[in-house]
């Protein structure tokens, strides 16, 4: 789980404008953050499984935001993948 004040600093990197909170880039971002923290979590505990269903909801959820933003602004997509080192989709 996040900390609010690491929520904000990636808040803060991501928005595309002063009052952003809740766009798209900023929940890719905030999502993959979590993913990487619950990857470490399953490495030291790999019997979790109700923190690999959290998981895989997670990354399904980020894909559906990858696949809206790629729709609505390919450019914006590619920024967001380099800046966060994912790989592109096959979609």
């Amino acid at each position: 789980m996040l900390t609010r004040e690491e929520k904000e600093k990636i808040i803060k990197k991501y928005q595309l404008h002063e009052t952003d909170t809740g766009s798209t880039p900023v929940q890719i971002a905030l999502l993959t953050e979590e993913i990487k923290r619950l990857i470490l979590h399953l490495k030291r505990h790999p019997k979790d499984f109700h923190s690999k269903r959290g998981l895989l909801k997670m990354v399904a959820k980020r894909r559906k935001f990858l696949n809206q933003l790629k729709k609505e602004s390919p450019r914006k997509y590619n920024q967001i993948l380099e800046k966060l080192g994912l790989k592109k989709g096959k979609t």
